[in-house]
């Protein structure tokens, strides 16, 4: 089934939704796992080219990953982080298959049509541009 799981992270409470949809997953397929957070500020889209230090959000995102990462791995699951930096869609993709992901889990905030006609959603993005299989596990509303 599946081998190489890519979660993607947002470093917020819609984390938590996507990571129990997973956890069951995991423990059926004993898949190892790459945490993702896309760092998508100034400073990430610009970093490289212009040769920048790593910004304060950038170290909380890096450390975000490693807390998550810990957790998971006391529990028992094999488990990579990866900080992207750029367009969050591009970078997904990018990550899932330089790594030969099987399957793509996200969580997904349920945008109100509006919103995304002029924006774009990142599973929407993601889905049109990969043949790898998402799993969408929708945030919860507060």
């Amino acid at each position: 089934m599946y081998q190489h799981i890519l979660i993607t992270l947002e470093n917020s409470a819609t984390d938590q939704v996507i990571l129990d949809h997973v956890r069951p997953l995991l423990t059926l397929t004993g898949a190892k796992v790459l945490l993702l957070h896309v760092a998508d500020g100034w400073a990430a889209r610009h970093f490289n080219q212009l040769k920048l230090a790593e910004s304060e959000e950038m170290k909380a995102d890096r450390a975000y990953l490693e807390l998550i990462a810990s957790g998971l791995r006391a529990e028992g699951f094999a488990v990579d982080t990866e900080l992207a930096l750029g367009d969050p869609p591009a970078e997904i993709i990018k990550v899932a298959e330089r790594g030969h992901c099987d399957l793509i889990a996200m969580a997904g905030h349920g945008h109100r049509f509006f919103g995304d006609l002029f924006h774009g959603s990142t599973i929407t993005q993601v889905r049109h541009h990969t043949t790898i299989p998402i799993l969408v596990a929708r945030a919860r509303k507060k």
